[in-house]
């Protein structure tokens, strides 16, 4: 009998399900779309429903082209998009359309949040700040905003313990995802008894919190028949999207970075104890998805998300041209951009669309260019998109310095990981070599490797990494860029700082 398991990631833009062998190889995948919507400027919502429909068909699909069958599936793990807040009622309704990771309207509650039970305090029980992104000020703006939906609520879940509820009827989450709730005491890996006191959070709300490997059900006879997996077969507690990205880059001990470009970017580092970016709150200190670890990390909302508003917005005559070709439009985009010098001709981005986290904080900033000239064109434009997000990545992994964290090695994943502008702009900003995976797979093969512990393939996180994940170009930086690149760096952090009030005006124009 084939032996294999799932990784299912509840992304933001859709669900995507891998099929993969105990050696690690991908068998099989597939992807179903989601849709988002913003009732309001800086709100994003999802209809939790959309998942399960979007997972059954990924799961379908990929089973159909593996050519396995249900049985020889020995368990599932699963992944997704972090901090979003799902209400069910007593029948297990959805009460509301879920609250998602880039909604920004909680910056009063975070202030709340932050005065009311001290923000050292916070800081050393939940090791972060409260952050618009969080899931704690999204409750408790539905108990202030939406007296109705909170009366209501029955069950608290992050989308993709959803998803798990679908799937097995249990109400579970694993400590790296609940870790971005700001309702756990990090280093004790469980909710914090004072935090749930002082939002007024029922502990009976709340799933039950497991270490990333561990079973915490088993798929259920209707959802065996929803999506053609086998009743009985055990699903994992998981981890959010970052946790698990990393484990599927094997970053699961100290001295390796990854740097994950999706929408989002991320700069993740494994520690052996919670480091805390005190009194800042510069970068998020997490449970790890690796039992009796954490991790820091830092995260730039729009980092692929500015260069994808930029073929949204600006690039209809690209996707015309890529259309004709019969190629994807970012080709077209980074041709452009490869016709520019390193620095795009002191023209600057700042990529902060949707407000920024890491290392800012700040909901209200905005995206800008800084520095135009009649020389500029469109391929310095989108350069400098790709070089201001790598300049805020860079921000995060120098407060990982600062904390003590060590960088012997570097790694690459996400759709940055595949374009070869991003891979050479990031070496060159960040000044140190990145390596590239086999297999680059982001959040569903991280799942799937910790399914393998649930399956019996390996006996923990850290021996089927050492196992199956393998590294396999290095990109070095340019020396001539980097030079470029060092000098720009500061002007892109003073940029922000200059800007600061005049951004946070625009930003309360925009809201009336």
């Amino acid at each position: 009998m084939a032996e294999a398991v799932i990784g299912i990631d509840v992304g933001t833009s859709g669900t995507r399900c891998l099929l993969v062998s105990r050696d690690g190889a991908l068998i099989s995948q597939a992807t179903a779309p989601h849709s988002i919507s913003h009732p309001r400027p800086s709100w994003s919502e999802q209809e939790p429903a959309q998942w399960w429909q979007a997972a059954i068909k990924a799961i379908k699909e990929a089973l159909a082209g593996s050519g396995l069958g249900a049985r020889d599936i020995l368990a599932v793990g699963l992944s997704g998009q972090m901090h979003g807040l799902v209400l069910l009622d007593d029948e297990n309704q959805v009460v509301r359309p879920a609250i998602l990771w880039n909604d920004q309207r909680t910056a009063a509650e975070c202030s709340e949040i932050e005065e009311g039970f001290g923000r050292a305090h916070l800081l050393e029980v939940a090791c972060n700040p409260a952050l618009t992104g969080f899931t704690a000020p999204k409750i408790r703006w539905v108990q202030k905003s939406e007296p109705d939906s909170w009366r209501r609520c029955a069950h608290i879940l992050l989308p993709k313990d959803y998803v798990r509820f679908c799937l097995t009827g249990e109400y579970a989450t694993d400590v790296a995802d609940a870790s971005g709730m700001l309702l756990l005491d990090i280093r004790k890996r469980n909710y914090s008894e004072e935090l749930l006191s002082f939002l007024n959070i029922d502990a009976r709300l709340l799933p039950g919190v497991f270490e990333s490997p561990e079973i915490t059900g088993r798929v259920s006879a209707d959802a065996a028949q929803a999506t053609g997996l086998a009743e009985g077969t055990p699903v994992v507690a998981g981890a959010g999207d970052q946790a698990a990205a990393a484990v599927g880059n094997g970053i699961v001990r100290g001295g390796a970075i990854c740097a994950t470009l999706g929408t989002s970017g991320v700069v993740f580092a494994a520690t052996d104890e919670p480091l805390i970016d005190s009194p800042e709150g510069r970068v998020h200190t997490f449970c790890h998805a690796v039992p009796g670890r954490w991790h820091v990390m830092g995260v730039v909302l729009a980092a692929g998300g500015s260069l994808q508003w930029v073929r949204n917005e600006l690039a209809e005559a690209e996707i015309a041209a890529a259309d004709e070709r019969g190629i994807d439009v970012y080709e077209v985009l980074c041709d452009q951009a490869l016709a520019a010098a390193p620095g795009a001709e002191g023209l600057i981005f700042l990529p902060y669309l949707t407000g920024e986290r890491s290392p800012i904080n700040d909901p209200h900033a905005r995206g800008a260019w800084i520095g135009l000239t009649i020389r500029h064109g469109k391929g310095h434009l989108v350069r400098a998109v790709v070089e201001g997000a790598s300049f805020a990545m860079r921000d995060c992994l120098e407060v990982l310095k600062e904390l003590g964290g060590s960088v012997r090695h570097v790694r690459l994943s996400g759709g940055g990981a595949t374009s070869g502008l991003w891979r050479s702009v990031q070496a060159s900003v960040y000044n140190h070599p990145v390596s590239l995976l086999e297999v680059s797979e982001g959040s569903a093969y991280g799942a799937a490797l910790l399914a393998m512990v649930a399956g019996g393939f390996y006996e923990s996180v850290e021996k089927t990494c050492e196992a199956v994940v393998k590294t396999t170009a290095e990109v070095r930086p340019d020396p001539a860029a980097a030079a470029i690149y060092d000098r720009l760096f500061p002007i892109y952090r003073q940029c922000y700082r200059q800007l600061k009030d005049e951004l946070h005006k625009l930003d309360a124009l925009a809201q009336g």
